[in-house]
């Protein structure tokens, strides 16, 4: 078993920048590639970021890329979520997830999740 917290979650104006982190407990942490995903009421769970187990390969959706940078600290058991020029539809909840394979894109492919951690974006 895998253990996800979040935290670094807020309200923010737009324009402005939160970092968020998941820290990991239970198994070795290099052996999972992680995901960030978020889901706002009434859509479906949406795909933010994914990176490879040592962090040499990363991918974002047109939405993000270049406003998000996902990285990690396998020392530190801890992935990372920095987030810059915040939009109101950044507006969601967050999660992070983990999958004992390769990078992914879809949700499903991913065997553990944290509780998630709120993000607002003002206009």
């Amino acid at each position: 078993q895998v253990q996800l917290v979040e935290s670094g979650g807020g309200l923010v104006q737009a324009g402005g920048s939160l970092r968020l982190s998941c820290a990991a407990s239970g198994r070795t942490f290099s052996n999972y590639a992680m995901g960030w995903f978020r889901q706002a009421p009434g859509k479906p769970r949406e795909f933010v970021a994914t990176i490879s187990k040592n962090g040499g390969s990363t991918a974002y959706p047109d939405s993000v890329k270049g406003r998000f940078t996902i990285s990690r600290d396998n020392a530190k058991n801890t992935v990372y979520l920095q987030m810059n020029s915040l939009k109101p539809e950044d507006t969601a909840v967050y999660y992070c997830a983990a999958r004992s394979y390769s990078t992914s894109l879809d949700a499903h492919r991913y065997d553990y999740w944290g509780q998630g951690t709120q993000v607002t974006v003002s206009s």
